[in-house]
């Protein structure tokens, strides 16, 4: 390809400068610092980042350490529930199990109960974007233009609310705690709103606007794996009913890992429980809907405590111990070289 000639310019004709302005930024002018890296700075930095690193990674080992927790299994403890479950034609039918088990010691302060799941696989990209944000922001769309497919109507043009694989999958064991007393059994109150993030709760979902609930939902089904329609999901608090229902929250924010938690409920701190949970028998009554055979998965319950770093994860604290580790190694590897090759400097230099 030829490149076009260039022509002078004609008479009255001006030609734009290309010069930049004569400003101090765009003339280079402005006033610029050069650090000069000498040992004595460079090995400081190696050496103070060290320090920093590796008492922050103790500390927080340590408050991690301080974190009581008790995680119970009880996939195979409810192995008649679970048989059930496989059979997709008893979805219908109740089951219950109870899993008993004893705290040696009282765990104080405030209590939070989670359930876990393990080797269930929410990151797969299909499953990530089968949703439609803007139905779960009240509004009303045409959801069979979402990504929520095969979950987005019924063969008689119903559509799903909510929709999506996400939704479909929700856990939905029931799980009670109780304290079991000589005399008495006492079930453990247990808060189940205000475990949702704030902006969850009040930006991301939001329910049709309507004078009930029911008919904001008039003309939708529930996803086929649910046992009763999104408006009902807490018959017992209608402010916790519908798209801002919490358990549904939870689980609509899916996990990075195959193994995971969510956060089901938090001890309610009165009466004998409101210094947290005694030492005592107590006993999970389990209402077991959620298989989990067939992709070979377990379920746990966890009760713990939390610290202002988090839960009983140390994955922190270890990474900034190791961090802190290698750049103090890395300062000594520096020193060692430098003495060398001072060493050798002052020999040739005789």
């Amino acid at each position: 390809m030829k490149n076009k000639a260039s022509f002078p310019p004609q008479e009255g004709e001006t030609r734009p400068s290309r010069c930049p302005d004569n400003s101090a930024f765009k003339q280079q002018k402005l006033p610029a610092w050069k650090p000069q890296l000498t040992i004595a700075t460079v090995l400081s930095s190696f050496f103070l980042t060290g320090a920093f690193c590796l008492s922050v990674g103790v500390y927080l080992i340590l408050s991690t350490n301080s974190v009581r927790e008790i995680q119970i299994d009880y996939s195979d403890k409810c192995s008649d529930c679970s048989k059930l479950r496989e059979n997709s034609s008893n979805w219908n039918k109740e089951c219950h199990c109870s899993v008993n088990f004893m705290l040696k010691e009282d765990i104080l302060g405030d209590v939070f109960m989670y359930y876990g799941l393990q080797n269930f696989y929410q990151n797969h990209r299909r499953y990530v974007i089968s949703r439609s944000d803007a139905q779960l922001l009240g509004r009303n769309v045409n959801i069979q233009k979402s990504y929520c497919a095969p979950f987005t109507t019924y063969r008689n043009g119903t559509p799903m609310a909510p929709c999506g694989a996400i939704a479909n999958s929700m856990f939905n064991d029931t799980i009670d705690l109780f304290y079991n007393l000589k005399s008495s059994v006492i079930q453990v109150p247990l808060l189940k709103t205000g475990n949702s993030w704030w902006t969850d709760k009040n930006v991301k979902f939001r329910n049709p606007k309507s004078y009930n609930l029911s008919s904001a939902f008039a003309g939708t089904a529930r996803p086929p794996y649910w046992q009763k329609p999104v408006y009902l999901l807490d018959e017992e608090d209608e402010r916790n009913n519908g798209y801002i229902n919490d358990d549904f929250i939870i689980w609509m924010r899916v996990s990075a890992f195959a193994t995971f938690r969510n956060l089901y409920r938090r001890l309610s701190r009165i009466r004998q429980f409101a210094d947290g949970l005694p030492a005592g028998n107590y006993t999970f009554r389990i209402s077991y809907n959620f298989p989990v055979t067939k992709f070979k998965g377990r379920k746990y319950v966890i009760l713990s405590t939390v610290v202002w770093s988090g839960g009983s994860n140390p994955f922190l604290g270890i990474a900034y111990v190791v961090s802190g580790a290698a750049a103090t190694l890395t300062g000594f590897v520096i020193t060692a070289i430098h003495l060398k090759l001072r060493k050798k400097k002052a020999h040739f230099q005789k």
